[in-house]
């Protein structure tokens, strides 16, 4: 039975409670806004070599048959599994038998034959066409496997699957893909404001796990005092890769943001047109060398150490060789190696700069070290699609400064048609060589030779690799602190 005074307390309490606002429990986050120093050009990562590209699309919107974790490791991703057959020649894949595009069209092995006859097409305009130029034919036997056939043992044929290149499309919608992407991916493209900022949300069909972001902004700000200032007031969650080193501090001590220092992949060269003169003499190639202080390069880009290379190879790998000193600063050899070569006074020529502030920064620094031994290099700034048009595709330069981020990328000096046009049959007959070496001990030992042949030939500047400066909100966990791949898979990102 209550009592009186029970009663009371109880009518009091609840007198009270009716006074007091209602308040909700905080709802924990499920959007992100993620700053990025460039703006991809198009969406569609099999139609241009952007970096930018694949940051926004590879493992959020576009998927292949495996993909690359965090630690660089090949793992399942539309193919649950393979086999490879004794001779090295035949993979046979299975498939997920839940995965659909996003516009609803079944994810099946036809569609997997269709991507790969793409990319090799005559009209394809894939910039990493070689990967599926050991593909010899593409059987599907059933909707959910397929038998893929090379020419020869190719050693890091699924290794290049992984890269954005070889991500998996469909017929309906291919053609649009650059502009208003349909992939198979935990995240859909909603709209693309350009020169401002690109948005996903949450694929709910999608085959795998539910990932724990509802919405997901890509903001483009090249300007890195802009990307302080939007990291300090909150305006954006993250940064992929901070372009304001010298900021690293302040940064560092607000205790709303966290700074991660990380590696990539990407090599930053002082690209060479080999075939234009009198870049096309070894000697005035060789004299550049000799100018070039790597380290005096690299900390007036960033103001702290840095790995530096002397060939086009990352130190993150274990065929990695030590070639700096191979042409060690030394003004009197670079002035007269120029002298033999016809140019004693020294020659002027362009250094077209892309946007990113280590390549900005970089080229100054080069075009003063440059002036001592007479060559004028004059700086000519170029916006990201202007320089993929002129100096990229068209090779239309002298020198520029560029970071190439996919892993592995040597072979690129094999294409007669790539843009600093290095041609030298004995480094394309090495690479074949590479490509069809098992033993991963006799294939890095090959990779060594590779390494010491472009470094001899000073085919271009080798400079340092990039570094990765990723900042982040307190609270915000899953952002990759390395670049195996420079992407930023939306699908591990959470709130804590």
């Amino acid at each position: 039975m209550t009592t009186r005074r029970e009663f009371l307390a109880g009518a009091g309490l609840e007198a009270l409670a009716a006074q007091l606002p209602v308040i909700a429990l905080a709802q924990p986050k499920d959007s992100v806004t993620i700053a990025m120093t460039l703006e991809p050009p198009t969406l569609d990562p099999t139609s241009g070599a952007a970096q930018a590209i694949r940051e926004v699309t590879l493992q959020n919107i576009f998927e292949g048959l495996v993909r690359m974790d965090r630690t660089g490791k090949i793992v399942p991703c539309l193919a649950e599994s393979w086999e490879v057959a004794a001779d090295n020649l035949t993979y046979r894949f299975k498939l997920r038998t839940n995965a659909t595009f996003h516009d609803g069209t079944p994810f099946t092995s036809e569609l997997v034959k269709f991507s790969f006859e793409r990319a090799v097409a005559p009209d394809s305009t894939n910039a990493q066409r070689q990967l599926f130029a050991p593909i010899a034919a593409i059987e599907t036997p059933d909707p959910v496997t397929v038998v893929i056939t090379l020419k020869q043992p190719t050693a890091n044929f699924l290794y290049g699957l992984a890269w954005g290149d070889a991500v998996i499309v469909a017929p309906a919608s291919a053609a649009n893909n650059k502009t208003s992407p349909v992939g198979t991916g935990p995240f859909r493209f909603v709209r693309w404001n350009r020169g401002d900022r690109l948005e996903l949300a949450r694929n709910d069909a999608y085959w795998g796990a539910k990932p724990a972001l509802a919405k997901a902004t890509f903001r483009f700000i090249s300007d890195p005092a802009a990307q302080v200032a939007s990291l300090r007031a909150g305006d954006v969650d993250a940064q992929t890769n901070l372009a304001a080193p010298e900021a690293v501090a302040q940064l560092k001590a607000d205790p709303k943001l966290k700074v991660a220092f990380g590696k990539t992949e990407g090599e930053v060269i002082l690209a060479t047109n080999n075939a234009k003169p009198p870049f096309n003499d070894l000697r005035v190639r060789q004299a550049i060398a000799h100018v070039l202080d790597r380290k005096t390069i690299a900390l007036g880009v960033y103001g702290f150490d840095v790995d530096l290379i002397g060939s086009h190879f990352s130190p993150l790998h274990p065929a990695y060789v030590d070639l700096t000193n191979t042409y060690p600063p030394d003004l009197a050899k670079a002035k007269a190696l120029l002298a033999q070569a016809g140019h004693p006074n020294g020659f002027t020529c362009t250094l077209r700069l892309p946007p990113p502030a280590y390549a900005r920064r970089a080229g100054e620094i080069i075009a003063a070290l440059l002036a001592q031994v007479g060559i004028n290099a004059r700086i000519e700034p170029l916006e990201f699609p202007q320089w993929l048009e002129r100096v990229f595709r068209g090779k239309d330069f002298d020198l520029s400064v560029i970071a190439h981020t996919e892993p592995l990328d040597i072979g690129n000096y094999a294409r007669d048609d790539y843009y600093f046009q290095y041609r030298n049959p004995e480094f394309k007959a090495l690479i074949a060589k590479i490509d069809v070496t098992l033993p991963e001990a006799e294939r890095n030992a090959l990779y060594g030779e590779a390494q010491r042949i472009l470094a001899r030939d000073a085919v271009n500047g080798f400079l340092f690799v990039l570094p990765k400066i990723t900042v982040t909100a307190a609270g915000l966990e899953g952002m990759w602190t390395d670049w195996p791949l420079p992407i930023t898979p939306l699908a591990e990102v959470v709130w804590r």
